[in-house]
């Protein structure tokens, strides 16, 4: 039997917190802002949905609350840098896209942008559910649109062989991240 440590329960959401990291980009009145978030996953496959945790305190939901709508782009390694600065400081204060040297490019569904590099975005609408924004800072969006990068996705999956500067970004908190490791398959035994 394997031995476990005990884990700081302030600590237990980094045993989960390895799925991709995302940039929230958002844009009302013409400001547009983008942040790195962790926590974010799909909710549903139909409508698809998603679901993505924002903070009280940040720029990024002020426009969203504002416009109904933002985009969860998926950056990859080669982006890590700017991710990380993406997530250092807050939009109220600076121009993020300027600061981090991200990209914004117009949408197609809806008036966020999405930002130039990532592998991968998903336009959402906010499905509204106020007591979960308030109380969780919890987001529910209906995507409206979605694109990948050809390279890295084929055939409905991720396939990053060949393209490690394009692998997706996952972070593990204290300015460390690792990117997505080799695909492998297996097959499920069958039921005798």
């Amino acid at each position: 039997m394997s031995k476990l440590v005990a884990v700081d329960l302030a600590k237990s959401y980094r045993l989960l917190n390895h799925g991709p990291t995302v940039l929230v980009s958002s844009a009302h009145a013409g400001e547009q802002n983008v942040m790195a978030a962790a926590w974010a996953m799909p909710l549903d496959f139909d409508p698809p949905k998603v679901l993505v945790v924002v903070d009280k305190a940040t720029h990024t939901r002020e426009l969203m609350e504002a416009s109904g709508e933002f985009v969860l782009n998926i950056p990859c390694r080669a982006q890590a840098e700017q991710v990380l600065t993406a997530g250092s400081c807050s939009g109220k204060e600076v121009d993020k896209f300027a600061v981090s040297g991200l990209t914004a490019l117009p949408g197609e569904a809806v008036a966020a942008p999405h930002v130039d590099g990532c592998i991968a975005y998903l336009e959402c609408r906010i499905i509204s559910e106020p007591h979960n924004q308030q109380r969780y800072d919890l987001f529910i969006g209906e995507v409206l649109a979605a694109r990948a990068d050809p390279d890295v996705w084929h055939d409905g999956h991720w396939q990053f062989d060949g393209h490690d500067d394009k692998r997706s970004l996952h972070y593990i908190a204290g300015g460390n991240f690792f990117s997505i490791g080799e695909q492998f398959a297996v097959a499920a035994r069958q039921a005798e």
